[in-house]
């Protein structure tokens, strides 16, 4: 009896760290709202989460925000693997290390929360489109080749699509 409960009490630890947080639920909607499907579940969510942490843990709200569209964005796009994690671990594309222990615990909840709210449909409204971005602190030469959409923080967005020279 003891293993059974054992058993039990790791399935829901398991399922509960699983699931989105309870916020980015609309119970008029029912629990089905918390994960856009389309996107994966735990998994996706797990990704996310690492990568808004590991790329945009300094940013405010708005900047983990704009990470995550750009993400969501790739996944969506022909040009990109077609799930987070995929996404995510793209050789080449995002610089953290992955697997490493995110140590800050509120930075992670704050991200795990923007990533679960990412991941249930919220508008995807300020980077304008964007597939690409890097921090204020590099000029990588890539980004001659795209449009550039916002600059949120310290990161600057950019979509596919050459520029268009100004006056």
């Amino acid at each position: 009896m003891l293993t059974l409960t054992r058993k039990l009490a790791a399935l829901v630890v398991s399922v509960s760290l699983a699931l989105p947080l309870a916020a980015a639920a609309d119970p008029a909607k029912g629990p089905e709202t918390l994960t856009n499907t389309s996107y994966g579940g735990a998994d996706s969510l797990a990704c996310l989460t690492e990568a808004l942490y590991f790329e945009a843990r300094g940013e405010g709200r708005s900047g983990q925000r704009a990470v995550a569209e750009v993400i969501l964005n790739r996944v969506d796009s022909r040009t990109f693997p077609n799930s987070v994690c995929g996404v995510v671990h793209q050789r080449g594309q995002f610089t953290y290390n992955k697997g490493r222990r995110m140590s800050n615990a509120a930075a992670a909840a704050r991200a795990r929360q923007i990533a679960a709210d990412a991941l249930a449909g919220a508008p995807r409204e300020l980077t304008n489109g964007a597939t690409y971005f890097h921090t204020t602190a590099v000029r990588p030469s890539w980004s001659k080749r795209f449009t550039r959409t916002q600059k949120i923080g310290s990161h600057v967005f950019y979509r596919q699509g050459r520029r268009v020279a100004s006056k």
